[in-house]
């Protein structure tokens, strides 16, 4: 009997790992720098509008409202839905949405749904609810960069933009994923994290339109494959019983909140907005342009007296502290606040904060330390009384060269002053960083200690993937 070569076997294991991972570490070792033509495009002025137009706006810090305004657009969507999230899992807020499309698909309106190929890998594939949603003559699902190890030059191209689009009537754009963590009353672990919802009186909305741009460029790129629709594999899955779930779910929502589903007159629950513009990175799957980080630290440096950011973390190489500190030497008070090393949910990032927040602090930005023991999730910020940015930007690397990314920025004094409480909210909470050794302390509380367990990973981190920040 002839011997298996166990050896050259794992050899050549060892040999294709090695090129998957250089495959898809090497493209992204060398950030792209701004082009001229994004430095011509770039103007702080026009970001400002003179009056009130046809949209407006609100605030959306809750999860549970965050979930129940998502279910109350789509409930009353007459034409079309579009979905876009990273993240889309079939727990309990997830199962919440995939009842609402569906119902929404059953009664004749076009849904679209955009979800990221590296998270729909676990979350997705193989899932009866996703399957039986994908079966119905109304529903499409579009999977973005589906991972493929046979081409590992885009396996770190991520979509990590999150907004739902309902007509012509309204968005919801922010950070929030779909599922429990972002979704909900959350039992269990959750994230703290921002939306705005934006509604439109008339049609033609401009701030509308440029989304729905933004969508089609992407749902129609070469990199966004169809997902399920196969009878057979919905047969094997158990779909048909997955989808009487579902629509059992509806009902007892409906039932047991009545409230999600009723009419609201968002033009009574809104501010009026003089001007909407979005912010988006390339679409492509490869290293991108800065774009959103070079204009949006471009907009904050023509602030008149302040700036006030949040960011879960920050891992930024030398271009970007410049840039920061840019901003800090054209603007008296720019405040940060990010989690705490201890509070961090995201070890790579609580590695990489602790590494170098020296750094930080030598571009003059003042720093807030979140330590409520629910790691913070919030990517937004304000400027002096009348510009607020709500989106899906980290200030990493990742976010600046790697992902596509969108922040909403909106010129209104109502919405920035809604949004200046609620961001003090967190700061309340917040320690204030004096140096790299010293925090000052709140009401008598002392700053938390790292576990051993995760002081031991962070050290591990640092040892073994110091040197691959730019993909955190």
């Amino acid at each position: 009997m002839r011997k298996i070569p166990y050896k050259k076997l794992l050899a050549a294991f060892f040999v294709f790992l090695s090129y998957v991972a250089a495959g898809a570490v090497i493209p992204f070792t060398e950030q792209p720098s701004v082009s001229e033509e994004t430095m011509k495009d770039f103007r702080a002025e026009d970001f400002y509008g003179e009056e009130n137009g046809i949209e407006r706006a609100a605030v959306i810090s809750d999860n549970e409202d965050a979930l129940k305004e998502r279910i109350r657009l789509i409930s009353q969507a007459k034409e079309c839905v579009v979905l876009s999230t990273f993240e889309f899992d079939a727990d309990e807020s997830g199962k919440d949405m995939l009842a609402a499309l569906m119902a929404a698909g059953k009664r004749g309106v076009k849904v679209s749904i955009l979800a990221d190929g590296f998270p729909s890998l676990l979350s997705m594939n193989g899932n009866a609810y996703f399957h039986a949603l994908s079966l119905l003559e109304n529903v499409e699902i579009k999977i973005y960069n589906p991972v493929n190890v046979l081409h590992p030059w885009k396996l770190m191209g991520r979509l990590h933009d999150k907004y739902l689009i309902v007509d012509d009537t309204a968005y919801i754009a922010g950070g929030r994923n779909t599922y429990d963590f972002f979704l909900g009353e959350g039992t269990g672990y959750i994230n703290y994290d921002w939306d705005v919802l934006v509604y439109c009186e008339k049609k033609g909305a401009p701030s509308m339109e440029a989304l729905k741009a933004y969508y089609r460029n992407i749902w129609n790129l070469p990199e966004c494959r169809s997902f399920g629709g196969s009878e057979a594999v919905g047969r094997l899955l158990d779909a048909k019983e997955a989808a009487e779930e579902l629509n059992e779910r509806y009902v007892s929502m409906e039932k047991e909140h009545p409230d999600w589903f009723e009419a609201v007159d968002y033009a009574s629950v809104t501010r009026p907005v003089k001007k909407i513009t979005l912010l988006t990175n390339p679409v492509t799957p490869y290293a991108k342009e800065p774009v959103v980080y070079y204009k949006m630290t471009g907009l904050m440096q023509s602030a008149k007296e302040e700036v006030r950011f949040h960011t879960p973390y920050i891992v930024c190489n030398d271009w970007m502290l410049e840039r920061l500190k840019d901003v800090c030497k054209n603007v008296d008070r720019v405040t940060m606040m990010t989690n705490s090393v201890a509070n961090n949910g995201n070890f790579f990032g609580a590695m990489d904060y602790d590494r170098h927040r020296g750094d930080i602090l030598d571009t003059g930005v003042d720093i807030l330390e979140y330590e409520e023991g629910v790691s913070y999730h919030g990517k937004c910020f304000i400027m002096d009384h009348d510009i607020t940015g709500i989106g899906s930007f980290n200030w990493d690397m990742r976010s600046t060269y790697m992902d596509t990314e969108m922040m909403v920025i909106i010129h209104s004094e109502e919405l920035n002053r809604d949004m200046r409480m609620e961001m003090e909210r967190y700061e309340k909470e917040a320690l204030t960083v004096i140096d790299t050794e010293n925090v000052a302390a709140k009401d008598g509380a002392e700053p938390k200690e790292l576990t051993r367990k995760k002081k031991a990973v962070l050290k591990l981190l640092r040892i073994f993937t110091g040197w691959a920040r730019f993909l955190m």
